[in-house]
């Protein structure tokens, strides 16, 4: 992690910051000898609220990073992305037998009850039963779930699986809320690190250990999140930010910008079925007519790095070897277009969502492509209706990030030719013989190699992290999946001195 206390600001963004301060009342300093009151909620302001707080349901990145908080799960994973145990260790009897053990003392419920294998099995046999759960598909491999004792649960699936134990990371439930069909989506009970208080406009959760209370506010506008943060009516940003704003933030003595790299994976998805992409050529000419390190330089935030696949280098599938990204070469790019008989310009229309960040990425991929031949007509959406047109593969090129992912077997999902939507995330159609055989034998370093080599995506890069806080909190971190896990240990000291004029 690095932490940057001063640096560049964008000339052209002040003034917008300080029009924008004046749409919000009292941009003043207070008393700065008012002391920080340490009961006080420490106060999150977010991009997006949390939609659904069941784990079962939960699939929006802020609904899984609450629920990362609200909740335990048998298994948590190392930095190296390997499965590891939290609530439970394991024993694998055969490739369809695993057998659970929980730690004792048993964890407990927020209503002070024990987690035990009998809430364990409660939860994994709802989510089986729950036909409408997003969540449902991943564990229709069960066959059965049995409570040898307290502590002990064995699981019997239908097909070998030797990655089942990574994923078993749903959050625990209690049977007896299961059983009364509680509404966990608004008023969740756990055993996580925080209880639920309560959700109204605000959500607010209480630190189990201590009482601290985390209150968490929707704030969709950027430079509003930032001017709060500067009048000191928030104390914590995360992510979501234009770089410029991250920028702006570094300078300004009263807040503390930590940033870290990232891991979540973004890329351009290509139409495998378009009759112009599924040549490798024009493929390849796509990959070099993307100059990555321009683009991370001048309009990602810090950490950000070039990426070859969709697992970090840190992964433990990966060895610690790289896969190199594509260099930018528009001259090459336009030699490998006119080879493949394309004539030139090659239209190529490239969706995306309405935000602003998104938008502007669009642009510039727009501009570097054209040095290579390629005209790029950009398609600009709602999110929804831009996510639908992803998943019914209505498109040629688009472009989104994998959030969190861990395990190795989304290569599978996202290019196996049998996980064609809507059994899986192959949503280019990507067929290759080749390829599936090895995910079967699951050679991860010859598939991903492969991958990188035949492009059915473009790779682009994994995305850095941060986070802004006030001179009044410390014990933050921004983690490289963008979790909030260190709202378990952060603290609120010192004197409230910020709010200083933007």
């Amino acid at each position: 992690m690095k932490v940057f206390k001063g640096g560049y600001i964008n000339t052209l963004l002040a003034p917008a910051i300080l029009a924008a301060c004046l749409l919000l009342p009292a941009c003043t300093r207070p008393d700065p000898g008012r002391q920080a009151d340490q009961s006080a909620p420490v106060r999150f302001a977010l991009a997006q609220m949390p939609i659904n707080l069941d784990p079962r349901y939960a699939t929006d990145a802020s609904s899984e990073r609450i629920n990362r908080l609200l909740y335990q799960s048998l298994v948590d994973f190392d930095v190296t992305s390997k499965p590891v145990p939290a609530l439970a260790s394991w024993l694998m009897v055969s490739p369809v037998e695993y057998h659970f053990t929980l730690k004792q003392p048993f964890a407990r419920f927020h209503d002070h009850k024990p987690l035990t294998a009998y809430d364990v099995k409660a939860t994994y046999d709802s989510i089986v039963m729950l036909k409408d759960s997003p969540q449902a598909a991943e564990y229709a491999n069960i066959a059965s779930i049995k409570v040898a004792s307290a502590d002990r649960l064995i699981f019997q699936l239908k097909q070998p699986d030797m990655h089942f134990p990574s994923k078993l990371i749903l959050g625990i439930l209690p049977k007896g809320y299961i059983d009364k069909q509680h509404d966990f989506a608004h008023r969740p009970i756990g055993s996580g690190p925080f209880s639920f208080e309560r959700w109204q406009n605000k959500l607010v959760l209480k630190r189990v250990r201590d009482g601290q209370q985390v209150l968490f506010t929707e704030v969709k506008d950027p430079t509003v999140r930032v001017l709060k943060l500067l009048r000191g009516e928030t104390d914590l940003l995360q992510g979501d930010l234009p770089p410029e704003l991250v920028r702006y933030l570094q300078t300004k003595p009263g807040v503390t910008v930590a940033t870290t790299q990232g891991v979540n994976f973004s890329y351009l998805g290509l139409n495998m079925q378009d009759p112009v992409l599924k040549q490798h050529q024009v493929r390849l000419a796509i990959a070099h007519a993307v100059d990555r390190s321009a683009i991370i330089e001048k309009v990602m935030v810090k950490g950000t790095r070039p990426a070859g696949a969709i697992l970090s280098p840190e992964h433990y599938t990966n060895g610690g070897k790289t896969l190199p990204a594509y260099a930018y070469n528009p001259e090459l790019a336009r030699k490998l277009l006119v080879e493949a008989g394309v004539q030139l310009p090659l239209k190529l229309v490239y969706k995306t969502s309405t935000d602003a960040q998104r938008v502007r990425l669009a642009t510039i991929l727009q501009a570097q492509m054209a040095k290579a031949g390629i005209e790029l007509e950009i398609r600009s959406l709602d999110w929804g209706t831009f996510f639908e047109e992803v998943k019914r593969g209505n498109f040629q090129l688009f472009g989104l990030t994998w959030v969190g992912i861990k395990t190795p077997e989304i290569y599978a999902k996202a290019f196996g030719s049998q996980q064609f939507p809507p059994y899986g995330f192959n949503r280019g159609r990507y067929a290759d013989s080749r390829l599936d055989a090895l995910l079967t034998a699951e050679d991860w370093l010859a598939a991903t190699s492969r991958i990188h080599e035949q492009l059915p995506y473009i790779p682009l890069w994994y995305e850095g992290q941060f986070a802004a806080f006030n001179k009044n909190i410390s014990g933050y971190a921004p983690k490289p999946d963008g979790n909030w896990d260190d709202l378990a240990t952060i603290r609120r000291t010192g004197l409230n001195k910020l709010m200083v004029k933007p």
